[in-house]
């Protein structure tokens, strides 16, 4: 299929390239450096060769997240946004972007994300996870009610919102000691980012904000394949369940939450999510440069799935969804 967007495609910039190094091996880490901080070349080479017309690009993990000086993800975060702007003015055709915002601070993530959408045109927000604020060793999660005037801000400008994964902190992750292979993409990132999403579910988060749309990445961390046990454990006892949300968890997944098939390349995972979801809250991605745009591209694109979900989850839910061209 040509014509394809994907909305889960990772830059870095010189001063958050480390984020990313350790993830693969050693030997790796040139090759995965160079494509992170490449967008005009190797990039766009590999979106030719394979179908893709557009990427929509945010800021590695954990990068802003990870910055417990308030000061300096500001800065950084600012500065990131600055690099992208300024890339995608190059080839608006071809680049888009989601603002990485510093959620240390809630007026300045408002700040900074009124700025990204007024003035440098981005299509929409993706934050890794909980932040690390004034200490390393905290983590702040997004369903805090520190963070209600930052949604109702997100709300009014209609901004997607990706909900990206990371690790972990050490102290928070004992399960892991001894097998690191569990952690990042194997395991770990799933986990947080599911139990983060679930977390916004049931706070109420949405009773207050009901248009906000937020973005899973990875087939959905998980979350299809077990909504209907998260909604009915134990439901012989007939108790409500005890969380400040008003309906049913996945009330709200299935009505402000949207899917990526970032780093999951597996038509039956695909097919699962369509029966949980509908193909209208779909969206093809690779996950570039950590994942390959070839072995996303060529499984989408033969994957057993009718061609006007093909279309949908490859293209036009993307345009639809960011209100690209409009």
């Amino acid at each position: 299929m040509k014509g394809k967007i994907g909305l889960e495609e990772h830059f870095a910039t010189e001063a958050t390239i480390m984020d990313s190094h350790g993830y693969l091996a050693e030997k790796i880490w040139p090759e995965l450096k160079s494509r992170l901080l490449d967008i005009q070349e190797k990039r766009l080479a590999f979106m030719d060769k394979f179908g893709v017309e557009m990427m929509i690009l945010s800021l590695n993990a954990p990068a802003i997240q990870a910055i417990p000086n308030t000061k300096l993800a500001i800065e950084t975060a600012q500065k990131s946004n600055d690099f992208l702007a300024d890339e995608i003015h190059k080839r608006p055709d071809r680049f888009a972007g989601l603002a990485a915002l510093p959620m240390q601070d809630t007026d300045a993530a408002i700040r900074e994300l009124e700025r990204c959408a007024r003035e440098l045109g981005f299509v929409g927000i993706l934050v890794n996870g909980f932040s690390q604020i004034g200490e390393p060793d905290t983590a702040v999660y997004l369903d805090e009610k520190m963070y209600r005037p930052f949604w109702e801000t997100v709300e009014k400008l209609n901004m997607p919102f990706y909900l990206h994964p990371r690790n972990p902190l050490q102290k928070h992750a004992q399960i892991y000691e001894g097998h690191p292979w569990l952690l990042g993409p194997t395991w770990a990132f799933g986990q947080e980012t599911a139990v983060h999403a679930l977390r916004l579910m049931c706070s109420g988060l949405f009773d207050v904000y009901p248009k906000l749309k937020i973005i899973l990445g990875h087939m959905g961390e998980g979350l299809p394949f077990s909504m209907w046990r998260v909604d009915n454990r134990n439901a012989w006892v007939n108790e409500p369940p005890d969380y400040p949300a008003k309906n049913l968890i996945s009330d709200y997944f299935l009505k402000n939450f949207y899917i990526t098939t970032s780093g999951n390349f597996r038509t039956q995972a695909l097919i699962n999510t369509m029966l949980e979801i509908g193909s209208d809250r779909i969206l093809f991605s690779a996950d570039y440069p950590f994942e390959d745009v070839g072995h996303a591209s060529q499984w989408f694109d033969k994957a057993e799935i009718s061609e006007n979900d093909r279309q949908k989850i490859g293209r036009t839910n993307a345009l639809n969804l960011f209100q690209i061209g409009r």
